[in-house]
């Protein structure tokens, strides 16, 4: 069976080695964001490699659905088309040239968490389980029937590059079972239950401020959220933007008359901030918008 392939993630890579690795399969083409659109996605994987590898076409695109792309759809054939790793919602021209046989991946235990984020929204959500879902693309967003889904567990210091990395390992692990059911013409799956569906919205980077006057807990847990691949958590100090890459709550506060946002300690590890519960973020890898270190004295958040 032939198959394009559309994405710019790691996703999109993990997911080119299991097509071109499973017999019966050939990986036709691979669409992907041009260099100059890389930005759309925090975490854009360069695919010319692994089209090289494979020997697929490598297409740029930057929209899904403009008619140039669709006749490269119908000239390439494929039999089914992959959309992994791509955040372009594909319209009824696309699927109606690929066939209507569009499969699509999401990062959740779909109907729950349909949407944008899904990674970092886990993690603020504070989900103890989730998972990664393949299903056939149809009119609506992640609302397709499933094909697939592999379940796991969230960690309580889960971060966002652990969880991303776990739903790789699933996304391969599902890829590798569900393949050789498609080149059987297994294609049936089951629908979803509309009445448990659940959205996420959109995630853009300001949306990582930290306000200090919350919970220790909770800045820590966004701290996690929204760490690499991500833009990370940010604060100011005078003039500086420090990115806050990891940090724990702690207690490092009992002792101290701190207003939330101030720096009451320092130590070799980094430095830990007074939280509005009266609690600190006990900071351990950070970096500034400046090439030094900056002083730290007072970090009022938003």
């Amino acid at each position: 069976m032939r198959a394009l392939l559309i994405g710019a993630v790691e996703g999109t890579r993990v997911a080119a080695e299991a097509i071109a690795d499973t017999p019966g399969w050939t990986l036709a083409a691979i669409g992907t964001l041009p260099p100059e659109l890389a930005s759309r996605h925090s975490d854009f994987v360069d695919l010319a490699p692994i089209a090289a590898r494979t020997g697929a076409a490598l297409i740029p695109v930057a929209a899904c659905n403009a008619v140039d792309f669709l006749d490269q759809i119908r000239t390439i054939a494929p039999d089914i088309v992959f959309v992994i790793g791509w955040s372009q919602i594909c319209g009824p021209d696309f699927r109606a040239a690929a066939g209507g046989r569009v499969v699509g991946y999401h990062p959740a235990p779909l109907p729950r968490l349909r949407g944008r984020a899904v990674i970092p929204w886990t993690i603020l959500l504070d989900e103890k389980i989730t998972a990664s879902t393949l299903f056939w693309i149809d009119e609506g967003v992640d609302s397709g029937p499933l094909l697939a889904q592999h379940y796991f567990h969230v960690a309580p210091d889960e971060t966002a590059a652990t969880l991303y990395a776990k739903h790789m390992v699933a996304l391969d692990a599902m890829l590798r079972e569900l393949l050789p059911r498609l080149l059987r013409g297994e294609m049936s799956a089951q629908l979803q239950d509309e009445k448990v569906a659940t959205y996420a919205t959109r995630r853009r980077p300001s949306d990582g401020q930290i306000d200090w006057r919350q919970p220790a807990e909770a800045i820590e847990r966004l701290v996690r959220a929204v760490g690499r691949p991500y833009p990370g958590a940010f604060t100011g100090a005078g003039e500086d933007r420090i990115t806050i890459w990891a940090a724990r709550a702690c207690a490092c506060a009992e002792r101290q008359h701190a207003s939330p946002g101030q720096v009451i300690l320092r130590d070799e590890q980094g430095f830990a901030v007074c939280c509005g519960d009266g609690r600190a973020l006990h900071v351990t890898d950070y970096e500034a918008t400046r090439e030094r270190k900056p002083a730290l004295h007072s970090m009022l958040g938003a």
